[in-house]
Order: structure tokens, then C-alpha cells, then sequence
């Protein structure tokens, strides 16, 4: 069977981020089965449209790796009960210019992380909102995981046999979704930048 790309956006800019601990962890449950890109978003300048004529380089970097995978697992912590100032850029760089919207029509997967006992859940519904507003099909149910007790190492490896067995049971629906609903290829919109 052909193995599907997926990209990981980890919507933190911490060097010590609990949640990329997470990710990693989430991704070797399943890199036999998908391949995995890591779409970094901490170098992207604030959205400004003024620089919508010539963007930046790390922005064309950013939306061309989007384009690339037909799916996309997002794991981040919770800022004030939304999702992080990092994450909602990222995502504005590729909603705009509207017709060349890089999300729309690609899968996905949230997730996050948290010293809380919710988890990142408030921040986690505001993004499933705004992917589904920008074309995304987002994968149902939920993935709250407090980091209370820490729930991987340091070389993400999970610590504890249910969380494991939890986020492996999620990480197998997220690779079953991304197999049914990938296209055999995916091509870049004219005028695409």
C-alpha cells in the first residue's frame, strides 16, 4: 500500500516544547504507515497584507511544504484558552490570498498538551473551527492530554502503557482518515505562490 504524506505543525515556538515532545512521540506510533514532514511556522513575520506583493521567503518556504501533504496533524499547547499567537499566523500566511488558500481540501488532526487537567481543549475547539472555515477536513473526536505526569520523555517515548494505547488508537484513526482521503496526487493551484 502506498504511504501517504502528512505534515506535523507543532504550533509552539518554545526550544523545551512539551507539546513537540508530544508530536514526536505521536509520529513514531505511526512512521511505518505515513511520512512525515515537519512544517516549522516560529520563522514566519507577522501576517500583513502590505507584504502580500513580495512575501517573504520563509513564507513561500511554509506554504509550499503545506502543499505538499494531503494531511496534517497540529499539536499545540493553549494560550488563554485559544490556540497560540504562532499557530493562528501560520495560518493566516496560508488562508490568503483566498484562491490560493493552502488548507482547503487537506485533512487533519488536533491535538495538544498541557500541565492543566483539560489539556488544551478550549484552544483545540477554536482551531477545529477555524480549519473547518477554511476547507479542512478535520478528523472527529478528541485528544486531550494533560502533561500531568509527563506523558513522554525527553526522546518521546511515552511513560505510561494507557496514554500510549490512547494516542495510538488516534494516530491509527488519523492514518486510516489520511489513506481514504488522499489524492493519489496533489496539485498546486495556477498561480500558486
Amino acid at each position: 500500500m502506498k504511504r501517504h504524506k502528512a505534515g506535523v505543525i507543532v504550533g509552539s515556538n518554545r526550544r523545551e516544547s512539551l507539546n513537540r515532545r508530544l508530536a514526536q512521540a505521536l509520529v513514531k506510533l505511526v512512521e511505518d504507515r505515513l511520512d512525515f514532514t515537519w512544517i516549522a511556522i516560529d520563522d514566519l513575520p507577522m501576517y500583513n497584507g502590505d507584504l502580500e506583493g513580495d512575501r517573504p521567503a520563509t513564507v513561500l518556504r511554509f506554504t509550499a511544504e503545506v502543499r505538499q501533504v494531503p494531511s496534517l496533524l497540529f499539536v499545540m499547547p493553549e494560550h488563554n484558552r485559544s490556540l497560540p499567537a504562532v499557530l493562528k499566523n501560520a495560518i493566516d500566511w496560508g488562508s490568503k490570498p483566498t484562491e490560493q488558500n493552502v488548507w482547503r481540501d487537506r485533512t487533519a488532526a488536533i491535538t495538544g498538551t498541557s500541565p492543566g487537567a483539560i489539556g488544551t481543549a478550549v484552544g483545540q475547539q477554536h482551531l477545529r473551527q477555524i480549519l473547518g472555515i477554511l476547507g479542512m477536513t478535520v478528523m472527529g473526536g478528541e485528544a486531550y492530554i494533560s502533561f500531568k505526569p509527563e506523558p513522554v520523555d525527553r526522546d518521546g517515548q511515552f511513560l505510561d502503557d494507557g496514554r500510549r494505547e490512547f494516542c495510538q488508537a488516534y494516530m491509527d484513526r488519523f492514518v486510516a482518515l489520511t489513506d481514504a482521503l488522499a489524492p493519489q496526487h496533489l496539485e498546486t493551484p495556477a498561480g500558486a505562490r
